[in-house]
């Protein structure tokens, strides 16, 4: 069957499934039975594995959806890329990517692998190669050892004959050393051969795609053709990724929806370029939450562009918590808070609820091995009367701060029964204790405080 052919069927079967979904979700509505809620079931992919050590990450195959993230540092500067690695690492980055691009980072990345060894680290290390990475896997061989993944844009691995030999040789290299890929195309960076081509066959048809729905097709095509091409040359199925980024929130669902249509290989999710501060996260949100609902989608990253001089686990916190709000997956306790009203002049439940979120995010990598279960815990921190003891005993223990002119009381509830109530300058240090053994008495091996 043609290109042509495959994209006409491909697109009649999208709108198909997508009037399908929409016809359920009506009579789901109009039954008289219980709402559905959750995502919909994981589309089968093949599992892929990234290894360093005895550390293992699946991907795809029904493992849970992995969050991973990127440095930003000079990879030549082995001692700072360290350092930024660990960070991500330890904000919950199950895979960090670094950048490949010179022959001193190819060079520095062995060293990096040995800081992160001495510092007790052991994620995996994802190479990103643009352009010269087939010179650079076959001339640092330590490096395409050290490394337990690799990322090829196929879009810039040469032109004509030299493009076909070039992105083989990175094959190559990881039949070679065991390594698995992750074919990512980029609508920044696509291969004009490629897309000169199925432009060609769309000036031949009777009704013509819009430019972008060709540009859809053409980032697909080129995934699916080089994910064949990268077994033609014996690298396993089950050790390809696939990824089409674009930096627009519905031209990435468009592309994924296909993406996953025609092939089932793992899939890794995010805008290329997201942007910055609340749009980063908003559209990143947006553009995600949709596919991964509809089961699509079995890695993310986040792409912020961060502050000068701001924090780079910011993009990792943000994708843990699309998950967890979407139910997917559970990294650490939630903290319920309301959003204030003229009821809640005070800033007191404001600082105690970011208080509260922040000091159970740094135990997090201590309580993750001591008290297995507690990512599910759910805080409450409540500003006034009128929703706040009810919403604190849907928690597992919450805290209904007074509002304005309210009895300067704070009433706290444990698995939905109040417990005690607070009074006081130190209403915060004592909340936190009770949350404190709490979790030792509901997770943990060890008796409470």
């Amino acid at each position: 069957m043609s290109t042509s052919s495959v994209a006409a069927s491909s697109d009649r079967d999208s709108a198909s499934s997508a009037q399908s979904r929409t016809v359920t979700s009506n009579q789901q509505q109009s039954s008289s039975g219980p709402a559905a809620t959750g995502p919909s079931g994981r589309r089968i992919t093949r599992r892929v594995l990234i290894r360093y050590g005895s550390r293992e990450v699946a991907v795809g195959g029904g493992a849970p959806v992995m969050v991973q993230s990127m440095t930003n540092t000079d990879t030549a500067d082995a001692i700072g890329t360290a350092i930024q690695v660990k960070e991500l690492a330890r904000a919950g980055s199950e895979v960090v990517r670094i950048t490949v691009n010179t022959p001193e980072a190819a060079a520095a990345v062995p060293s990096i692998r040995e800081q992160l060894d001495r510092m007790g680290v052991d994620v995996p290390l994802v190479g990103d190669f643009h352009y010269n990475g087939h010179t650079l896997l076959n001339d640092f061989p330590e490096c395409a050892q050290a490394l337990s993944k690799y990322r090829i844009n196929p879009g810039n691995v040469g032109k004509g004959a030299k493009r076909d030999t070039q992105f083989a040789q990175m094959i190559e290299a990881a039949c070679r050393y065991d390594k698995p890929v992750r074919i990512g195309v980029n609508w920044g960076s696509l291969d004009q051969e490629l897309l000169a081509r199925i432009m060609d066959e769309n000036s031949v048809r009777a009704a013509p795609w819009t430019a972008q729905a060709v540009m859809h097709e053409a980032l697909v095509t080129s995934a699916i053709e080089n994910a064949a091409r990268a077994i033609e040359l014996g690298l396993p199925a089950e050790r390809i990724i696939l990824s089409c980024k674009v930096s627009g929130v519905q031209d990435l669902i468009a592309v994924y929806r296909k993406l996953a249509s025609r092939c089932d290989h793992a899939l890794h999710l995010g805008l290329t370029e997201a942007g910055m501060g609340s749009k980063g996260i908003v559209a990143s949100t947006a553009a995600m939450g949709v596919l991964l609902q509809e089961g699509i989608g079995d890695t993310i990253r986040v792409s912020l562009t961060p502050e000068p001089g701001g924090d780079r686990t910011r993009e990792v916190i943000v994708a843990q918590e699309i998950l967890q709000t979407m139910g997917l997956r559970s990294f650490s306790p939630m903290v319920i808070a309301c959003p204030g009203c003229g009821r809640t002049t005070s800033t007191v439940f404001q600082s105690l609820a970011e208080r509260i979120q922040t000091y159970l995010r740094e135990q997090m990598p201590v309580w993750k091995a001591r008290y297995p279960g507690v990512e599910e815990m759910n805080v409450a921190v409540m500003g006034c009367i009128v929703n706040g003891p009810g919403e604190s005993k849907h928690a597992n223990i919450g805290i209904s701060l007074p509002g304005t002119g309210e009895s300067p009381a704070a009433p706290v509830f444990v698995d939905g029964q109040k417990s005690v109530t607070l009074r006081g300058d130190n209403i915060a240090e004592e909340f936190q204790a009770l949350v404190l053994n709490y979790v030792q008495a509901r997770y943990g091996k060890q008796p409470p405080l």
